[in-house]
């Protein structure tokens, strides 16, 4: 069922008001995730800072997080609060859907600190890279697998946005 009420253009949650108890959950993430999301991080900063400074690659925040913008044919990576996705997707909605979803694998870094690695990452970039011809020789969605399905979840929980059409089989 679609549902045609979601703004496939907006590229961003809402900021939130900036009070006391907003900014003490913002110190509160940063303070996580460069504690003990610290190796994931690590590497996702160094990777922005050569993307955008070295490459000259777009960026944008999105919540939390910040969104570097390749010229690749991959969709997206997240390494903590850094998500690196294609630019210029012919399709609005998967950049749409792809923002909100890589921003979950964020969040799973906040939880899993360097443990994502062994529970999101790596499970991840093999169900990518090794099973395409599988899922669609089975009809299986990509986000059938437990920490793909997570991501939209949570992705859709912390920024506020829905996602559209995502249960369409995506191999």
């Amino acid at each position: 069922m679609e549902n045609t009420n979601i703004d496939i253009t907006k590229k961003a949650p809402d900021a939130p008001e900036k009070n006391f108890k907003n900014r003490l959950k913002a110190f509160l993430f940063y303070t996580v995730q460069w504690t003990w999301g610290l190796p994931v991080n690590l590497i996702g900063a160094i990777v922005f800072w050569f993307c955008t400074k070295i490459k000259k690659r777009n960026w944008q925040r999105f919540g939390y997080a910040k969104i570097v913008y390749l010229p690749w044919n991959s969709g997206g990576l997240s390494l903590g609060l850094y998500i690196f996705m294609k630019a210029n997707h012919k399709s609005k909605k998967w950049t749409y859907n792809t923002r909100i979803h890589e921003y979950g694998h964020t969040w799973q870094c906040l939880l899993l600190g360097p443990l994502y690695w062994i529970f999101v990452a790596i499970p991840s970039a093999i169900w990518c890279n090794c099973f395409e011809g599988f899922r669609k020789k089975h009809d299986v969605s990509y986000y059938w697998l437990y920490c793909e399905s997570w991501a939209n979840k949570w992705g859709q929980k912390f920024s506020g946005m829905k996602q559209k059409d995502i249960q369409k089989k995506v191999y």
